[in-house]
């Protein structure tokens, strides 16, 4: 089978608009989370997110595309730009190139806008291309039409595997030969004020600040934004001269077949054991693990439950960077393989802000505070999400 490499690599997040801010950002340990800025904020128990602020999409996109994009669409085309110019990449016909993204929401702002519309205001009509821009496959269509992509193009909507799941299935497709390169990554803009009631109602969401796996953590804090990777076959991107960020080596994706929100520590490990295992990797090569680490009891406990049972007493550094850019739900793990990158081509491994103190039930160096360098061979991304769907991507430095 094919080897697969990553080429290029695009964001739009709360830490900055691109690639180079977000991992000075990530290095210093600021943090991206503070007041939102949405429509009914003063009616909100949580008045905190990790938001994009300053965005102006006619500075990056045609007035028509703008018109026609979601706040999320939006995300995916900027980050999908990127990813696409540092990589060189020369699509030609594009029938053997595919997008593969995730979302969980889709064109949330849509939504709300309509509802608001229709159900507050008294209104008997939304905007006529309410449809396409709310549907969830919409960011997965402006990627293709803006880079001339016939070959494979659709959306994965797994919850908080979303990307995960997406980047999983594009390394698949690639290693098999079934495409030659797929843009592929998650984007997520659920930072709506019903998107925050909804969340509000599950009594997960923080109302000060993200600490995961500390002892006095109290919830999450939601993100929004974009990640966008071009995954291509090794040999075709040695040939054509592309610089190589890393190695994508394996993938492994499980049910826990259990409960709806509560995880669970075996369809975890199974999930981060298979994802070795199809590397060929063993697991005290393993050199950094970005947990899913959103801050709640139940879901930061069981990870280190998970990851010890994979690891036993040699779990490798750990780390949660939703403390810094927020959860984005169905693009948290394509914004969180950034911080894999960093590992693994600069050494620098991304810190868990905002932690205070240790907690007994999750015993992990979990790098706090402060930004580490060391030497990244082999690094991990944890994705697990409700419906106990869980998945696991592991990387190998260029």
């Amino acid at each position: 089978m094919r080897r697969v490499v990553i080429t290029g690599a695009g964001t739009v997040n709360a830490l900055a608009h691109d690639v180079a801010g977000t991992w000075a950002a990530m290095r210093e340990g600021r943090s991206g989370i503070g007041p939102l800025e949405v429509a009914g904020a003063e009616r909100l128990m949580v008045g905190i997110g990790a938001q994009v602020r300053g965005w102006d999409a006619g500075a990056h996109l045609e007035r028509g595309v703008v018109a026609q994009a979601d706040r999320f669409a939006q995300f995916a085309l900027v980050a999908a730009a990127q990813a696409m110019a540092q990589s060189g990449l020369v699509v030609g016909e594009g029938a053997d190139c595919g997008v593969i993204l995730g979302t969980a929401g889709g064109g949330l702002q849509t939504q709300e806008e309509s509802y608001r519309a229709v159900f507050a205001e008294g209104k008997n009509r939304v905007h006529p291309l309410t449809v396409p821009r709310l549907m969830a496959n919409a960011g997965a269509s402006h990627v293709s039409m803006a880079h001339g992509i016939r070959g494979p193009v659709f959306t994965v909507s797994t919850a908080c595997a979303s990307s995960n799941h997406a980047m999983g299935l594009a390394f698949q497709m690639v290693r098999s030969g079934a495409c030659r390169a797929v843009l592929t990554g998650g984007s997520e803009a659920m930072l709506t004020f019903g998107g925050m009631k909804a969340w509000e109602g599950l009594r997960v969401m923080s109302p000060g600040g993200c600490r995961p796996f500390c002892r006095s953590r109290d919830g999450m804090v939601q993100g929004e934004g974009a990640a966008v990777f071009v995954f291509e076959e090794r040999e075709a991107a040695l040939a054509r001269g592309a610089e190589i960020l890393a190695e994508v080596a394996g993938f492994a994706m499980t049910s826990d077949a259990g409960d709806l929100v509560a995880p669970s520590v075996d369809g975890a490990a199974r999930a981060i054991g298979g994802a070795l295992r199809d590397a060929g990797i063993a697991p005290a090569a393993v050199d950094y693990v970005n947990a899913h680490g959103t801050g709640t009891a139940a879901n930061d406990r069981t990870e280190a439950a998970a990851l010890r049972q994979v690891f036993g007493g040699q779990v490798p550094p750990v780390s949660a960077t939703k403390a810094m850019h927020g959860h984005v739900i169905g693009g948290t793990g394509a914004v969180e393989l950034l911080a894999c990158l960093m590992a693994l081509r600069d050494g620098v491994i991304a810190p868990t802000i905002g932690f205070r103190e240790a907690d007994p039930d999750c015993a992990l160096d979990v790098v706090p505070n402060v930004a580490r360098e060391a030497r990244v061979e082999v690094a991990l991304s944890n994705a697990f999400a409700f419906g106990g769907l869980n998945a696991v991507l592991a990387l190998r430095r260029a």
